[in-house]
């Protein structure tokens, strides 16, 4: 048979549109199971739905509403064993899913055999592992009316989901009944797991459910694409399983769970931010830049003691000479030191990068010894780690919560801040009235003024000095201000 011959006939294209269907049903609801976590559950009601095709076979024979009657009831008794069991009895959540759905799907096993026994046929393989290539007209038009379903009610229904996945909490106390909303998506994955059983069979439409949900969540962080990645994931994988079919003569269901699993392995190394090779260059990238910087650092701590030198820079890195040539080559070139006849040298502009980081060491030992206690001999090779990843404003609030302090631990200065007031509160004499003015260094001298009591816009008078603490009185309450936080206070 030729490739795509298999669509010149009505089973194919009965297959095509059922593949489509089940591939775009599975991704958008897949979505919220993989996001609650409940990616056993999925399993569980796959396996469980057995035993209800066995009923709904026996009572109304093989047809296709006796058969998704069944089953879909099936699914609904699985679901709420498995919650009252999480509920009510000391047993452990994934265990209790393993406890229905075994048993549940040992039961259908046993009522397949008891049926096959007495002369009837129910073909146990279709059930496990789909015959997308032997859908009736009548199995379609179910596949079509249950999957229009799901995706309708996951529309109508779009900000309860979003708010009972993401904080069921706060969807209580917004009135939405988090409880009906689980049962109401235990449904939907019932009608799903039915509807894709002719497709993929029970067992792999777990795959169908999960893995392009979790290929999207590798791609994007926003429920709304994730949705839509999902679904395009779904029916491709869908689709292309089918084509393979075709080709190579082989089982549908298997043929897509493979194909999904071949795009998630994509997603797994290819992936933007969460990839591997993405979080390879990331470190790499990373690695570069802190060595890069720790070159430019201890280009200044040698310029300041008069010793620099590409043999003296070499020893106190520990890069080997082509890794230390190509690190001082990015500096030059980005303006931060010169290089004459070997000579070394330091720019101003390279002045102030490298003490920025020194800046942000210093103040990150002071935070560990006087916030987390820490001893000072156990704190500078974690200085040396966060030094690279500080930004400024974090930068402004630790010195700020710190009560701007001037010497680090070991007793090294601490560089400041360029930032000068016009006039500063520390310089104010005694018994002078003076308010706080409005523009201030940053909003964490402003919140550290106000956990102070000293509000914008506010009089006091100054009563006392020392070189340690300024006292001011403000609405007849005395508050003594750390000099070095006083400094930096803008006052008119």
């Amino acid at each position: 048979m030729e490739l795509f011959d298999l669509f010149n006939y009505a089973l194919g294209i009965r297959a095509l549109i059922a593949s489509i269907l089940v591939g775009l049903m599975c991704g958008v609801l897949g979505c919220f199971i993989v996001l609650r976590n409940m990616s056993l559950v999925g399993d569980a009601l796959a396996h469980a739905v057995l035993p209800g095709v066995v009923v709904g076979f026996v009572v109304a024979g093989a047809g296709v509403m006796a058969i998704f009657t069944g089953a879909v009831v099936a699914g609904l008794i699985t679901a709420a064993l498995i919650t009252w069991i999480q509920h009510n009895v000391k047993t452990k959540n994934d265990a209790a899913i393993g406890i229905v759905f075994t048993a549940m799907f040992s039961i259908g096993v046993m009522g397949i055999s008891k049926v096959a026994r007495q002369g009837a046929h129910l073909d146990l393989d279709h059930f496990l592992f789909g015959n997308v290539l032997g859908l009736s007209d009548a199995d379609l038009y179910l596949t079509a009316g249950i999957a229009a379903y799901v995706l309708l009610s996951v529309v109508l229904f779009y900000r309860y989901l979003f708010a009972t996945t993401f904080q069921p909490v706060i969807a209580e106390t917004m009135g939405i009944s988090v409880k009906t909303i689980h049962y109401y998506l235990m449904l939907l994955l019932s009608f799903a797991v039915v509807a894709s059983m002719q497709a993929v069979g029970v067992i792999l439409v777990v795959a169908m459910l999960i893995t392009p949900a979790s290929t999207a969540l590798l791609l994007t962080n926003r429920l709304n694409y994730m949705i839509v990645i999902s679904a395009v994931i779904g029916v491709l994988a869908s689709v292309i399983g089918l084509i393979i079919t075709d080709f190579y003569n082989t089982t549908p269901g298997p043929a897509m769970a493979v194909t999904a699993t071949f795009f998630y392995v994509l997603a797994v190394f290819f992936a933007p931010e969460k990839g591997l090779l993405f979080k390879f260059l990331y470190k790499r990238k990373t690695r570069r830049r802190i060595q890069f910087e720790d070159t430019l650092k201890q280009t200044l701590k040698l310029h300041e003691r008069e010793t620099l030198s590409l043999d003296n820079l070499k020893e106190r890195l520990g890069f080997n000479m082509n890794t230390l040539r190509y690190n001082l080559g990015l500096l030059r070139r980005q303006g931060l030191v010169t290089q004459s006849s070997g000579a070394l040298a330091i720019t101003q502009e390279g002045v102030k990068q490298a003490t920025r980081l020194v800046r942000a060491h210093r103040l990150w030992e002071t935070y560990m010894v006087q916030e987390m206690s820490m001893d000072a001999g156990q704190i500078h090779e974690e200085a040396e780690k966060f030094e690279h990843v500080l930004s400024d404003e974090v930068l402004d609030e630790l010195e700020a919560n710190l009560g701007y302090p001037k010497l680090d631990p070991h007793g090294a200065p601490i560089p400041q801040n360029d930032y000068q007031p016009e006039k500063s509160l520390s310089s104010l004499a005694i018994n002078t009235v003076g308010e706080v003015a409005e523009n201030q260094l940053n909003n964490y001298l402003v919140t550290r003024l106000w956990q102070l009591g000293i509000g914008h816009d506010e009089s006091f008078t100054v009563k006392y000095k020392t070189e340690d603490f300024i006292e001011i009185e403000i609405d007849n309450q005395l508050v003594k201000v750390p000099m070095t936080l006083a400094d930096k206070v803008n006052v008119e």
